[in-house]
């Protein structure tokens, strides 16, 4: 485990991470997106093939601008457009329930 890696690691929160590489946020981005936010950081840096061979303060650069790419998809957009989550992939952000289902759960008129 390298230097950062053991710093992010004592991080809680969306803003501890977004306070820890100084990128400024809206807070009420943040509540709406928070855990968004945070999964697409993670694609970015799984697609970062290069990350492994970098220095120190390169490495923490590379993870800044990955933070500040994954906010700023949901400033520009919605979490149900950008489908980050399996549920948004699968639905398209609508969820679906049949009228029989509905009914099935009425108590009976007896």
């Amino acid at each position: 485990m390298n230097e950062l890696t053991g710093e992010l690691a004592k991080l809680s929160s969306a803003e501890e991470l977004l306070h820890f590489f100084a990128v400024p946020f809206d807070q009420k981005v943040v509540n709406v997106s928070r855990l968004h936010i945070l999964k697409r950081f993670y694609q970015y840096l799984r697609r970062d093939a290069d990350l492994s061979s970098l220095s120190g303060s390169e490495l923490f650069g590379r993870y800044r601008s990955h933070l500040i790419a994954a906010y700023d998809d949901f400033i520009r957009s919605t979490p149900a457009q950008e489908k980050v989550f399996k549920v948004f992939q699968d639905t398209d952000g609508r969820q679906q329930v049949s009228l029989d289902s509905l009914r099935a759960t009425l108590p009976s008129a007896s």
